[in-house]
């Protein structure tokens, strides 16, 4: 007889498999994916990167223009708000399929250090929003002169 050394999570993966099985036969999905895609409420896709000068958030919004989209920024926090319109000439009935999402959204980010919001840049091209945001000055100690009398 060989001794096979007891592994505890050697099944783990089997196990996890069947909870999710239980989970999905139990609580199926009850609408299908058209349904689903009429409640859909938009949230355009954001990368955030640091550059030498500071971050950078870029907003995917197709089919948005610029005068549609407000960048603010209130307590240390950054927040991007618009609106995408679907094409007013055509009607629900005419769609054969309608898959993109359309309506108001808002997007908000909370910054790391205290930023001026008065040096903040932004552009708009070709459906993308650009937001630069430099970094802070550091604050420089104050020197206090003292006389002794």
């Amino acid at each position: 007889m060989a001794i096979v050394r007891w592994d505890p999570f050697r099944d783990v993966a089997a196990l996890q498999d069947r909870i999710n099985r239980i989970f999905s036969e139990s609580f199926g999905q009850t609408r299908d994916l058209d349904d689903e895609m009429s409640l859909c409420a938009w949230r355009p896709a954001v990368d955030i990167y640091e550059t030498e000068n500071g971050i950078v958030l870029k907003a995917e919004l197709p089919g948005v223009t610029k005068e549609e989209v407000s960048v603010e920024v209130k307590d240390n926090v950054l927040t991007l708000k618009g609106e995408r319109h679907a094409d007013p000439q055509l009607g629900e009935e005419k769609y054969y399929r309608r898959e993109r999402c359309f309506g108001t959204f808002q997007r908000s980010f909370t910054l790391q250090e205290k930023i001026r919001p008065d040096l903040i840049k932004a552009s708009f091209k070709e459906g993308v929003l650009t937001v630069e945001i430099p970094r802070p000055e550091e604050e420089k100690p104050k020197q206090v002169t003292v006389t002794v009398d």
